[in-house]
């Protein structure tokens, strides 16, 4: 049974017999004690949710009743929260409060530090229960998790196409659009991405910053050096759910999953030919040329 002092030493006369905590209201030191007992009297009367304060209940009944008081000034966002609302605001006073102590990294919301921070531990909780695979993130998982279920929430409005990612229907949109914002001012080369500028400039700075410590392999951008590590490690985490290939990389097993759903995304400008890979097209598209000269 939890024990509290009541003292008139300070302005803080009543006193946790657990811990220390100490608190100017006797009903406040009342509602501490719970933190120890584990009593929950606060029921709702929906579910079996229970709590140890009241206003947590109040909180928790918004949930069944849809209610959102707090709004943003700014935008109109509502919410059912006041702390929600508060994290909310940093998006307009571009406040990030939480500093990783390792680097100059800084964030707005205590989950994107926890998650910065795996980047420097190399932590990865989440793991995927068919082939191994690990993420930092809770959402990478499930976005993982739809190569082996073949789920592709992501609808096209202008055509079939769907995707297991919302970042590969935003790439696919700009077919559509044809727009190319990014532009590079060395050779006017123009892009649908930021990170494929960045991409690009390679080419004209030869800068490879991503090493490999077991050869003397350098490259570009990240994604490849993690590739090539892939050839030392012998990992290959990406397994089909249909037959059990695995792959090494994400790009083969989306070409290897075409043999299954017998997809042919790239189709020859010059006559009905469709191919699964581009390599296959490009090889097609040879015969044509061939045939002109």
């Amino acid at each position: 049974m939890g024990r509290y002092v009541v003292e008139n030493t300070d302005e803080k006369p009543c006193m946790c017999g657990e811990c220390g905590y100490r608190t100017a209201q006797k009903s406040d030191l009342t509602k501490h004690m719970r933190t120890h007992t584990g009593e929950r009297p606060y029921k709702c009367d929906q579910c079996d949710y229970s709590a140890a304060q009241k206003s947590t209940l109040d909180q928790h009944l918004r949930k069944h009743t849809g209610e959102k008081p707090y709004i943003c000034g700014e935008c109109g966002y509502r919410t059912a929260h006041k702390v929600s609302l508060s994290r909310h605001m940093r998006t307009h006073t571009g406040e990030k409060p939480y500093k990783c102590d390792l680097c100059d990294y800084s964030a707005a919301q205590k989950s994107n530090l926890v998650q910065h921070l795996s980047q420097h531990t190399g932590e990865k909780p989440y793991m995927c229960g068919e082939c191994g695979f690990r993420a930092t993130r809770k959402s990478t998982l499930l976005a993982h998790m739809r190569i082996h279920t073949g789920e592709r929430p992501y609808k096209c409005d202008q055509c079939d196409y769907s995707a297991g990612q919302k970042c590969d229907l935003d790439k696919h949109l700009v077919k559509h659009t044809g727009e190319k914002p990014y532009m590079c001012g060395e050779c006017g080369y123009r892009a649908n991405y930021k990170v494929s500028l960045s991409q690009h400039m390679s080419i004209h700075t030869g800068e490879k910053p991503y090493k490999c410590d077991q050869c003397d392999y350098s490259a570009a951008e990240k994604l490849n050096l993690i590739d090539h590590q892939r050839r030392h490690t012998g990992e290959r985490p990406y397994m089909c759910g249909e037959c059990g290939y695995r792959a090494a990389q994400r790009s083969t097993l989306s070409q290897h999953m075409r043999t299954h759903t017998g997809e042919k995304p790239y189709k020859c400008d010059q006559c009905d030919y469709s191919a699964a890979r581009k390599s296959t097209l490009n090889k097609h598209v040879r015969r044509h040329t061939d045939k002109k000269t």
